[in-house]
């Protein structure tokens, strides 16, 4: 949606810009100007979708410019942005058209209600139907947060989803070393403290931006300033971010308390990760007989193998029949290329694209995405064809 804004406070542009650009669609400054007279004598060529006026310093005398800008753009939205003591000015508006009011200082909260209730009668979809995806370590160590970060990271750049990666190890968590080398600004815990003011805007201004499209929300690194993360949190958190992302994949540790069955409750899919040994399938066991109790269905609990390796005295078969589960995927055994990635922080896809990992986890996306390999060349042709061009 292209918009029109029309106000002399820079600061105000700024923010208002920033908000605007930060929902899906992306709302586009098409042009600015600084104050009704200004708008009115300088008129847009091609009509906005949508005219935000920062009216708060308007004179009663302006009200007419106001009216007679709304007969100049009749298929545009007008938002009005007002302070106190502006009674005429406000029923001058509802006169001619105007139904989205909202004071001064701006809450952003409010404004991208306002926003959502203009595109529903624009008829522009501005949200998504984000799938959840949990991966769950059956045992410690057997690389769930390897999996989650560098499998967020592919989905978002193989299949060009938008994805969110949310760390719920507490004051354990470090899925951001995993993908990147920055230090978060904020974290989980800091969401926690402010839920409710949590929106598109606030939720991308919390995460640590692997990508363009893949951002990490991190766990709480002191435990002095954790705020207490609660089941309702996971709820309000989980509800925002489906309407703006594709996928939010959640890396859950091994923790079951209320919080973490809640965002299981939540998931689409559940992947618990365990390795080719003893140890692993028995605290698998342990972890499917719980969500069995909790009355999973079986299809949507789908077991992944990491570190697999052909030829050992335990079979995938050997796992499946003792778990009484089928598993989905699996992940060769390549510990360099692994181990390289995570000590420089570097997703494995960009420190070896045509590893045995890297062709497992574009295997994985087209999996979970249900693209098939011939399809436009396939994932694979994404991942491998530049990396032969530079042969």
């Amino acid at each position: 949606m292209k918009a029109l804004i029309i106000t002399r406070n820079g600061a105000l542009h700024a923010e208002l810009a920033a908000q605007g650009a930060a929902r899906m669609p992306a709302l586009q400054v098409a042009a600015s100007r600084k104050g009704l007279r200004d708008a009115f004598d300088r008129v847009l060529a091609e009509p906005p979708e949508l005219v935000i006026v920062d009216a708060s310093d308007a004179e009663a005398a302006e009200a007419d410019l106001l009216e007679r800008l709304a007969r100049h753009y009749p298929g545009a939205a007008f938002l009005l942005l007002t302070g106190a003591d502006q009674q005429d000015l406000l029923m001058r508006a509802m006169r001619a058209g105007m139904r989205e009011v909202l004071p001064l200082p701006l809450a952003p909260k409010a404004l991208h209600e306002a926003l959502d209730r203009i595109d529903l009668q624009a008829g522009v979809s501005q949200t998504r139907d984000g799938k959840v995806l949990a991966f769950i370590s059956c045992k410690g160590g057997s690389g769930a947060t390897f999996l989650a970060t560098n499998f967020g990271y592919a989905l978002a750049t193989l299949a060009e989803k938008k994805v969110l990666l949310i760390d719920l190890h507490g004051q354990f968590g470090d899925a951001t070393l995993y993908v990147s080398d920055q230090k978060p600004a904020m974290t989980l815990s800091d969401v926690c403290a402010q839920i409710g003011r949590v929106d598109g805007a606030f939720l991308d201004s919390c995460l640590v931006h692997v990508s363009g499209n893949f951002g990490v929300l991190a766990a709480a690194d002191d435990p002095h300033h954790e705020v207490e993360m609660k089941a309702e949190h996971m709820d309000a958190l989980l509800r925002v971010a489906r309407l703006h992302y594709d996928y939010i994949v959640l890396d859950m540790g091994r923790q079951i308390d209320a919080v973490s069955l809640r965002a299981l409750d939540g998931a689409d899919a559940i992947y618990p990760v365990l390795q080719l040994a003893l140890p692993d399938i028995r605290d698998g066991r342990r972890l499917l007989d719980i969500f069995r109790s909790l009355g999973y269905p079986g299809e949507r609990v789908r077991l992944i193998v990491n570190r697999y390796e052909k030829g050992g005295k335990l079979r995938l078969s050997d796992l499946e029949q003792a778990l009484g589960a089928q598993v989905v995927h699996t992940v060769p055994n390549d510990y360099i290329s692994a181990t390289d990635s995570v000590n420089q922080g570097i997703p494995v896809l960009q420190q070896s694209r045509t590893g045995a990992v890297a062709r497992s986890l574009a295997e994985l996306v087209e999996l979970v995405t249900a693209r098939r390999l011939s399809e436009s060349r396939g994932l694979f042709g994404r991942l491998f064809g530049r990396a032969d061009a530079e042969v």
